[in-house]
């Protein structure tokens, strides 16, 4: 009984919101990474990965899709449940899927489901100030939030493709209202991905959640990775912000442990792996 109670004695407690928000006030990086299934998860979390996000993108690296449109909700919940027997100290976010959370109604009720059935810790939902309502009411019901801005892949078709956001001045300004208004409404974590260096620093710099980045520059206050781009596993033209870690290693576990160490000492990302 009491299981979270005994866990604060533990040597490396579970990481929760306070632990993300001491970090990034201390300056500490925080090193994230996807994970779609228990095995893989138990050596993500065994790395020191501070926060372990069941990405809707298992729709492209591990069901063959072109985009993460088709994943439904039962898929997340299906992922999600199988990612938390395999994580004992990361902070566990689950994406809510494409058309999931039209409504602030519609939200609440997938949200529920992904923590009561897929034990998520937090969800995580794309789009900018257009989802405040939908973020303040799951708030308000104790919903954890992660934010995502910048590129939005279930966007993808109404953007024209996985493409930089924020380089035209304006809408760089416009992201970080964004960023800002998901936080007032009550977003405990902000993701910004595939965004100039300066935008990843000025989101940041301009909140007091912590910022995650991919393709966000070296100044958010951490990195993700999707395991498989991190791995070397996937297939064809990767992003440029990916870094192949297994390259270098001779196990996966030893790639995972040179992700971690890489963000910690802010080795990765290296500017050939920014936009500008």
């Amino acid at each position: 009984m009491y299981t979270q109670l005994q866990q604060r004695g533990m040597e490396q407690p579970p990481v929760n919101i306070s632990t993300l928000r001491k970090m990034k006030a201390a300056k500490e990086p925080i090193a994230c990474m996807t994970a779609y299934d228990a095995s893989f998860a138990l050596l993500v979390d065994r790395a020191g990965t501070d926060l372990v996000l069941v990405g809707d993108s298992l729709g492209m690296v591990v069901q063959g899709y072109d985009t993460t449109v088709p994943v439904t909700v039962e898929d997340m919940i299906y992922h999600s449940k199988i990612v938390a027997r395999g994580v004992a100290r990361a902070f566990l976010v689950v994406d809510m899927p494409f058309m999931s959370y039209t409504s602030p109604d519609q939200a609440l009720e997938n949200s529920v489901r992904l923590m009561q059935e897929g034990a998520a810790m937090m969800v995580k939902l794309e789009g900018g100030s257009g989802q405040v309502k939908v973020v303040e009411h799951l708030t308000r019901h104790d919903i954890p939030v992660c934010a995502h801005v910048g590129l939005k892949p279930q966007s993808v078709h109404k953007i024209g493709g996985f493409k930089v956001q924020g380089r035209d001045d304006a809408q760089g300004r416009q992201m970080i209202e964004d960023a800002q208004a998901l936080q007032a409404a009550g977003a405990d974590l902000v993701l910004a991905e595939c965004v100039p260096n300066e935008i990843g620093k000025a989101v940041t710099d301009s909140l007091d959640v912590p910022v995650i980045g991919i393709g966000a520059g070296p100044d958010v206050d951490g990195q993700i990775l999707v395991l498989y781009d991190a791995l070397g596993i996937t297939q064809g033209r990767v992003p440029r912000f990916v870094r192949n870690f297994m390259s270098d290693t001779g196990s996966v576990d030893e790639a995972l442990a040179s992700y971690v160490q890489a963000v910690k000492d802010r080795s990765y990302p290296a500017p050939e792996h920014c936009f500008s």
